[in-house]
């Protein structure tokens, strides 16, 4: 059997990431699925695993070279040379966000190389990216801008639902102005070829309305019927099984119940709330779209509990075992 080689930043510091990929990586599972190399401050994360008085044997390596990885290990690529000592738990600061990119940077430099299979980032701070003067808004951008993508999404898989999203971190107001019948045609085809890589040939993708109802023929408003639904239309005119739009607040039970495969939702919230109801420990968000596999959990850095042990590893556990499965279905070129 040959194992994926994952690549596991190890997030914020400060945050909560440290503690869940530790954690993670205690569930022997993982190593029956994986080859797994936490890229990230070698002492910070032996620290973690001493606070947490865990047996989890991290062997340091300088660079990847897959013959000499071995089934059933941990490895660990040191990319930061920080004192565990200076790192306070709960508090942003810009070294943890500059640590933290670069070694989302070298995660991806090694997955665009082909060393690794697939990044499993932890969370970072947007605070702490601010203080360090990171021009991105997060993981997503700061991917996108790595891989040279220009369409790509935000999905989150869990709870028996796989929801893309049309648009991420922008207010509410913005949504109106970004919903356009080119960026939603778009939206929709990045979902279609996102679906290989989870065993699915041919998806069935439902749209979300914008508006309560879908718009009620036009009642709550017109975006419904004169955007989404034109679309669909002809996105279904090219042979893509894609129907909608329905009403919001029942089409994510739909998906549920096993009636799609795949929903577009139209912003941020719309598609969280009803993704965290389901699926808060367990969750997956996804970045599709990139020419890499990436994957991270879908909670923050949880800065209230950062440094108490008290962590729940659930939703690392399950995007480590995402980005294995999604490696072994990736076609390689």
């Amino acid at each position: 059997m040959s194992y994926p080689v994952i690549a596991i930043t190890m997030g914020d510091l400060a945050g909560v990431g440290p503690e869940v990929v530790a954690k993670a990586l205690l569930d022997r599972s993982i190593l029956g699925e994986c080859i797994p190399v936490v890229v990230g401050s070698a002492s910070c994360m032996a620290a973690t695993v001493r606070t947490l008085g865990a047996e989890c044997d991290l062997v340091p390596v300088d660079a990847i070279h897959r013959e000499a990885l071995r089934a059933g290990a941990c490895y660990i690529l040191n990319t930061a040379e920080i004192s565990p000592i200076d790192v306070v738990p709960g508090l942003p600061d810009a070294r943890w966000g500059r640590a933290a990119f670069r070694s989302v940077e070298k995660a991806v430099a090694m997955a665009l190389s082909g060393s690794v299979d697939a990044v499993v980032t932890a969370p970072i701070s947007k605070e702490g990216i601010h203080l360090a003067g990171l021009p991105f808004q997060g993981h997503t951008e700061y991917l996108a801008h790595l891989t040279g993508a220009k369409r790509y999404r935000m999905m989150f898989a869990g709870g028996g639902l796989r929801l893309v999203l049309h648009t991420i971190h922008i207010p509410l107001k913005e949504v109106f102005a970004r919903l356009t019948p080119s960026s939603l045609a778009e939206t929709v085809e990045v979902a279609r070829e996102t679906a290989a890589l989870f065993g699915v040939a041919n998806p069935r993708i439902a749209v979300a309305g914008l508006n309560p109802h879908a718009g009620e023929g036009g009642l709550f408003g017109d975006e419904d019927r004169d955007i989404i639904a034109p679309v669909v239309a002809e996105m279904r005119r090219k042979g893509i099984d894609v129907t909608g739009p329905y009403p919001p607040d029942t089409v994510f039970l739909s998906a549920r119940k096993g009636e799609f495969d795949f929903v577009v939702a139209l912003y941020h919230d719309q598609a969280l709330i009803a993704f965290k109801m389901v699926a808060f420990d367990s969750g997956v968000n996804v970045t599709v779209g990139l020419p890499i596999i990436r994957t991270s959990p879908d909670h923050g850095t949880a800065y209230a509990i950062a440094g108490k042990g008290v962590a729940d590893p659930g939703s690392m556990r399950e995007a480590i075992k995402l980005a294995a499965a999604l490696a072994r279905n990736k076609p390689h070129s």
